[in-house]
C-alpha cells in the first residue's frame, strides 16, 4: 500500500489544496469521458472543502461525469442540521451544474437496515465492481479522536469484516442510528484520503501514522487493497508526527 502525507499551513489552505486536486481528478475523468465516483464525508473540515469547491470551482469542473456518494450518514431527514447530505447540498451541490441522477444520497429518514441494502444496490448499479465490491475512484474520510472513521467505531468489529457494502450501526455514546460503508468496501477504493485538521486530532494522527502496525482503531484498518492512501493534514494535526517533531 502506497501512503502519501501532505501538510498544509492551516485548515483553509488544507481545504484549498484538496479542492484543487479534486478538480484535477474530475476534469481528467471528463476528458476521458468516464464516470468518477466519490464518497464524501461530513464534518467541519469537509464542509470548508465543499464550500470552496462550490464557490470557486463551480465553473471550472465538468460535473456531468462526477457521481457523489456518502461514506456514512446519520439517520435523520435531509433537512436536519445533522444530515451530511443536507450540509453538502447547502454549501456545495446547489452551486454547481450537475445532473440530479449523479447525486446518490443515503436516505437517512428511511428504515436503517432497509436503506443500507437499498443504498448498496444503488452503489453497485453505478460504480465499477471488483471482487463483488464497488470501486470508488475517491473516498474522503475523517478520523475521530477515538480513532473511528466513517461510522465505524472502536469495538464494532462487524463493520471491519462485513461481507456487505453498507451496514446500519449505532453511535456508541448517543446510540444514534447511522448507515455506513463497511471497511471492505472502503478498502476497495482507488484513492482514500484522510482529511484531518486541528490540534485535537494531533495525538490520534500520530498514533495512526507513526505506528503502522496498530489495529486497535478502526481508522488503522484503512488499507487500500489496490490503491493509494493519502493523508491531508494541517500543521496543527501534524504537529506531533515524528518527522516534524
Amino acid at each position: 500500500m502506497e501512503t502519501i502525507i501532505k501538510v498544509s499551513k492551516n485548515q483553509y489552505e488544507l481545504a484549498w489544496d484538496l479542492a484543487r486536486e479534486m478538480a484535477v481528478m474530475f476534469n481528467r475523468a471528463a476528458r476521458q469521458k468516464r464516470n468518477f465516483s466519490v464518497a464524501l464525508s461530513g464534518g467541519t473540515t469537509p464542509k470548508l472543502l465543499l464550500s470552496i469547491l462550490g464557490t470557486h470551482f463551480s465553473e471550472k469542473v465538468r460535473w456531468n461525469y462526477v457521481h457523489f456518494f456518502w461514506g456514512d450518514e446519520r439517520c435523520v431527514p435531509p433537512h436536519d442540521p445533522m444530515s451530511n447530505y443536507g450540509m453538502t447540498d447547502e454549501v456545495f451541490l446547489r452551486k454547481i451544474q450537475i445532473p440530479p441522477e449523479n447525486i446518490h444520497r443515503i436516505r437517512g429518514e428511511e428504515n436503517p437496515e432497509h436503506e443500507a441494502r437499498r443504498y448498496a444496490g444503488e452503489i453497485l448499479g453505478t460504480a465499477v465492481h471488483r471482487h463483488s465490491l464497488p470501486v470508488f475512484d475517491l473516498i474522503i474520510l475523517g478520523v475521530g479522536e477515538d480513532g473511528h472513521t466513517a461510522s465505524i467505531f472502536p469495538g464494532n468489529d462487524k463493520m471491519l469484516e462485513s461481507r456487505e457494502i453498507c451496514e446500519a450501526t449505532l453511535h456508541p455514546e448517543s446510540l444514534q442510528k447511522r448507515i455506513t460503508l463497511t471497511m471492505p468496501a472502503i478498502n476497495n477504493a482507488e484513492i482514500i484520503i484522510f482529511l484531518v485538521a486541528g490540534i485535537s486530532k494531533a495525538r490520534i494522527v500520530t498514533e495512526l501514522i507513526d505506528n503502522p502496525g496498530i489495529t486497535s482503531y478502526p481508522a488503522a484498518r484503512v488499507e487500500p487493497a489496490h490503491g493509494v492512501l493519502k493523508w491531508y493534514l494541517d500543521m496543527d494535526s501534524a504537529s506531533m508526527l515524528s518527522q516534524w517533531a
